[in-house]
């Protein structure tokens, strides 16, 4: 999965990659023009996620709520039973 991540990232010109020829053979990648200019943009939503963790958690946990097996199968129990 990490191969084939940095292989998309390289091919959309986000990473430069370059291999010497040693024993064992070593690759670095590097982060292109294009790359860096995401560097604030990535920086700016992570501030963003943690500074709405709270509202974040509080969403997934009401969906998990009305989604669970045990909620679905008591409502589906409660609808059959008059």
């Amino acid at each position: 999965m990490l191969t084939l991540t940095v292989r998309g990232l390289e091919r959309d010109g986000f990473l430069t990659r370059t291999v010497f020829p040693t024993i064992p053979p070593r690759v670095e990648y590097e982060l292109t023009q294009l790359g860096k200019s995401l560097l604030q943009p990535i920086h700016q939503l992570g501030m963003w996620v943690t500074n709405n963790v709270d509202a974040i958690e509080n969403a997934q946990s009401e969906v998990f709520a009305m989604t669970s097996p045990v909620r679905v199968l008591s409502a589906a129990y409660s609808e059959s039973v008059p």
